[in-house]
């Protein structure tokens, strides 16, 4: 009943929400925010609670307005991810300002192959469609097969809808699908902030230990491919705002283990960069540092406070995070985060 229901709001929402005129989805989205915001759910403790290590120092009543704006961010990806398959064409290449896409296009023209690895920041759902649509280009991207099996398949519709190949998140063959894409000049795009298996690598993120997946340096030091960060945030206008980052480079030393963690960490430190510049934008309602974790054993055999999955070293949205924005309180599931 619970998975069906889920199920549903979510049809309601792709099926309504993108009826409505835009000034009314955007009242909806920021009203539905704020009462998630004022019940005080374990999701806005948590993003409260992640924040703290974003803007240190910060004293209650600023994390409050943050996690405020934070939740009004949340429900605008929402608000604009239900409605973009009905957009058109020439609005979503209007959407999306991305800076130095100069180091997307020559990589892309090098032929070697890209992978762009994005934080959970504002619409990477709409930064995609830009990319299909504006520059042409279609990408693939991995997506965790959660239940129910419904809900997975409309957000594997609906991505595909927008340009994009969607693999599943499925032990090593989501990997090997990404490499041949790359070997042969293609985009993968990868959402990299967050992996706390037993194979995601260790790094320092605010001060603090969590853990990334190593899929995105994986595939460049196996395929050649270009490693590029991509953050993205709102603001006062109505365009996603982006910026695509100075590629992060393959070591020439180390074992591929070492070349693997150095290249991680310097993601997350341009992630935290990102982050620190619009903490408001910054999707991460679910436990993210190691500390936050509850010590168990990793079903998986891995290390304690994991929790188990694919053995797979990629990451990417997953296709249902917590409940439906419908219902107003976005839970705080360890194993679960927004599609």
């Amino acid at each position: 009943m619970k998975d069906a229901l889920t199920d549903a709001l979510y049809g309601l929402g792709w099926g309504a929400v993108k009826r409505l005129p835009e000034p009314a989805a955007a009242r909806l989205g920021r009203s539905i925010a704020d009462l998630a915001w004022s019940r005080r759910g374990k999701g806005v403790q948590r993003l409260e609670s992640n924040l703290a290590r974003v803007v240190p120092g910060a004293d209650e009543a600023r994390l409050r307005e943050l996690s405020k704006a934070g939740m009004r961010s949340y429900l605008r990806y929402w608000m604009e991810s239900f409605r973009l398959p009905a957009w058109s064409e020439d609005r979503i290449r209007g959407a999306f300002d991305p800076k130095d896409l100069h180091h997307l296009e020559e990589g892309l023209a090098s032929g070697r192959g890209v992978v762009l690895a994005l934080p959970h920041m504002a619409n990477w759902d709409l930064a995609g469609a830009w990319v299909t649509t504006r520059l042409g280009v279609p990408f693939a991207t991995v997506a965790e097969r959660l239940k129910p099996e419904t809900l997975y398949d409309r957000f594997v519709a609906y991505r595909e809808g927008l340009g994009m190949e969607v693999l599943p998140h499925t032990g090593g063959a989501a990997f090997g699908a990404l490499a041949r894409r790359l070997r042969g000049g293609g985009l993968v795009c990868l959402v990299a902030d967050r992996d706390l298996s037993s194979s995601g690598v260790e790094v320092d993120f605010f001060g603090e230990a969590t853990r990334m997946p190593a899929g995105p340096a994986l595939l460049a030091q196996q395929t050649g491919a270009l490693l590029l960060p991509v953050t993205l945030w709102y603001d006062d206008s109505p365009n996603l705002q982006g910026q695509v980052h100075a590629p992060v480079d393959v070591p020439q030393d180390g074992t591929r283990a070492e070349r693997t963690a150095v290249m991680t960490q310097r993601l997350a430190d341009v992630f935290a960069a990102g982050i620190a510049e619009h903490p408001e934008d910054w999707h991460m309602l679910q436990r993210l540092w190691l500390a936050d974790l509850e010590p168990r054993a990793d079903a998986s055999g891995g290390q304690p406070g994991g929790r188990a999955t694919a053995s797979s070293p990629v990451s990417g949205p997953s296709p249902a995070s917590g409940p439906s924005p419908a219902s107003g309180d976005p839970t705080d599931r360890s194993g679960t985060e927004k599609p």
